[in-house]
């Protein structure tokens, strides 16, 4: 696959090698850019990792007025950080044909000082600036989804650009702000400037991989796992994805996840390892037959039957549940960067994939082994300088139960249904 440069003289494009010749002949036969060229080379189309993206930063094409800190780049994706200001909605929206700011002045119903932390309500729509914004060149485009420790605990959001009629998928060439409308669900929360919800991803061309690929892929290096050991390959569920079930056997003491509470205390999102899980959650104890009745429009954390390793020159991406499948929509936080599950030292067991769910319209039963979600698996332009684990700190690496990093580690002496693995900060 050829390469792609990428210029910016004064204004950044992609090219192919014909068209930056042909573009040179053209510059130099009227004059000389007025700015210093910046270029680089991306060696393949797919997922940018972190190196690009720091490269993709320095020229020009992520910014922000404040800088970027090193936490904020991960193996396949950059946290996008919360701005000063939080419009208070009474409907969520899209542009369409206009700038936001445009339709805003339609839907605000107040607004909201960030900087020294702020409440946000459940169930109510919030839209904040985000602190990066973007400059594409024509080749690249963006995708963006809620960061694991945001799914984990039902906030829901979702990013709009200017002048877009989709949410999370921002088209090639954007040169604009981001905004992020944000939702809490089943917690009031609390949020102050800086703070990240949700994450960003660079992709160039094609970066997704068919389910032939994919089979093959599993075939070379084992993707997923089943009581520790690869799953048999004529067992491989994979349709426009590759298929995870419901783990419902639970612990020792029957639970298999977590519900969320009603009228539960506020949950600071700054504070981390912080709060108690019995003030926001109650374990779900499985019936007889490893089988557990969802309530309707309850929330719920999951796990997944099936261990998943992502190997260092790939990630995924988890799709919702589709709604002809089932009453279930599946889980907010869709990208599994490099290096999840996977490990240098055999044997290799992957790690199982958190999942939250919502039951719609009416009480679902679920069961074990159930197939409720699926990952798309996508290519990376190359493997990332650092993996997903103890590389860049990552929280959920090896996890066995579900809650999120806000939540205190239990003591020794804690029930088994609240206990937990971390490997990382």
């Amino acid at each position: 696959m050829g390469r792609t440069r990428w210029r910016r003289p004064s204004g950044l494009s992609l090219f192919s090698r014909r068209d930056r010749t042909a573009r040179r002949h053209r510059t130099s036969a009227v004059c000389e850019p007025a700015r210093p060229v910046n270029e680089f080379e991306l060696p393949a189309e797919g997922i940018l990792p972190a190196q690009w993206l720091r490269k993709a930063v320095a020229a020009g094409i992520i910014s922000s007025e404040r800088p970027i800190p090193d936490k904020s780049y991960q193996p396949a994706s950059l946290d996008l950080r919360l701005g000063e200001t939080a419009h208070r909605l009474r409907c969520s929206f899209l542009p369409g044909p206009m700038p936001v700011v445009d339709r805003l002045r339609e839907y605000e119903m107040g607004q909201v000082d960030l900087r020294e932390g702020a409440i946000l309500e459940r169930n109510r729509p919030y839209l904040i600036p985000l602190l990066e914004r973007l400059d594409l060149p024509d080749g690249l485009r963006a995708m963006a989804n809620p960061r694991s420790s945001t799914g984990r605990i039902d906030v829901f959001t979702r990013v709009i650009t200017d002048r877009g009629f989709t949410f999370d998928d921002v088209r090639a060439g954007y040169r604009g702000p981001l905004y992020l409308e944000v939702v809490p669900r089943s917690f009031t929360i609390k949020l102050k400037t800086g703070i990240s919800l949700n994450q960003l991803r660079l992709i160039h061309g094609t970066a997704r991989c068919s389910d032939a690929q994919i089979t093959q892929l599993h075939a070379r290096v084992p993707i997923l796992f089943d009581g520790g050991e690869p799953v048999r390959q004529e067992e491989l569920v994979v349709s426009r994805g590759l298929f995870l079930s419901l783990d419902m056997q639970g612990d020792a003491n029957g639970s298999v996840g977590f519900r969320a509470k009603k009228n539960s205390r506020l949950l600071d999102l700054s504070a981390e390892y912080a709060h108690d899980p019995d003030d926001y959650w109650e374990p779900v104890r499985k019936e007889e037959g490893d089988r557990a009745v969802l309530e309707q429009e309850e929330f719920y954390l999951l796990l997944s039957r099936e261990a998943v390793r992502i190997p260092p020159d790939y990630a995924a991406e988890m799709s919702a549940y589709e709604p002809t499948s089932g009453e279930l929509r599946t889980h907010y936080a869709g990208f599994f960067d490099p290096g999840f599950g996977h490990s240098t030292e055999e044997p290799v067991r992957g790690s199982r994939a958190a999942l939250e769910v919502r039951a719609h319209d009416v009480p679902f039963m679920v069961e074990d082994r159930q197939k409720v979600c699926k990952l798309a698996f996508e290519r990376m332009v190359e493997a990332p300088d650092s993996l997903y684990g103890s590389d860049v700190g990552s929280a959920y690496q090896g996890q066995t139960v579900t809650l999120s990093r806000h939540f205190r580690r239990p003591p020794p002496a804690a029930p088994p249904s609240f206990r937990t693995e971390f490997s990382g900060t």
